[in-house]
């Protein structure tokens, strides 16, 4: 698993992914609030994201960052690639990522391209099963980065060496 980790905020990028008007009918009438998702990252291997709820639109986006730099998480990222095929659920979201040649480019849509880009991986294949809400997206695309494992930390994890790990 991925820990979380401290990064200075000058080195981070965010990013809006999506904005839901959110309508309260109340007897005094329509009442009307914005969610907004952000996803916030170093492009080289640290990704966060985050949900901000306000009466306008600049207040949302700047809870949503402020609440993404509060979970930020570090992601091997390998020569612009992830190092498995990953597969993550959360809700009626289901990612399927898989790493591509270099050369490939970013082969995945909407709110998975967006947290893609923030990490800083630059060849993926990627394919969103069941839902498209970008709220669960966003945390799906999350859940399978964060459970990526490099070589060396599955070396370190069984307590054997680096050519062990590849010969199986």
């Amino acid at each position: 698993m991925a820990n979380r980790i401290n990064v200075n905020d000058s080195e981070l990028k965010d990013r809006l992914v999506a904005i839901n008007r959110v309508t309260k009918v109340t007897k005094g009438g329509r009442t009307f609030t914005f969610a907004a998702i952000v996803v916030v990252g170093d492009g080289n291997g640290v990704i966060g994201y985050g949900l901000g709820k306000a009466g306008e639109v600049q207040a949302a986006i700047a809870k949503g960052t402020e609440a993404a730099k509060k979970n930020l998480i570090k992601v091997p990222v390998i020569k612009g690639t992830i190092p498995h095929r990953q597969e993550a659920r959360f809700g009626g979201s289901e990612v399927l990522l898989m790493p591509a040649s270099e050369g490939t480019g970013l082969v995945a849509g909407g709110a998975m391209r967006a947290v893609l880009e923030s990490v800083g991986v630059k060849d993926v294949l990627a394919k969103s099963k069941g839902s498209s809400n970008a709220h669960n997206l966003v945390k799906a695309t999350i859940a399978a980065l964060a459970e990526l494992r490099d070589a060396r930390t599955v070396a370190k994890q069984r307590g054997i060496s680096m050519e062990k790990v590849f010969r199986g």
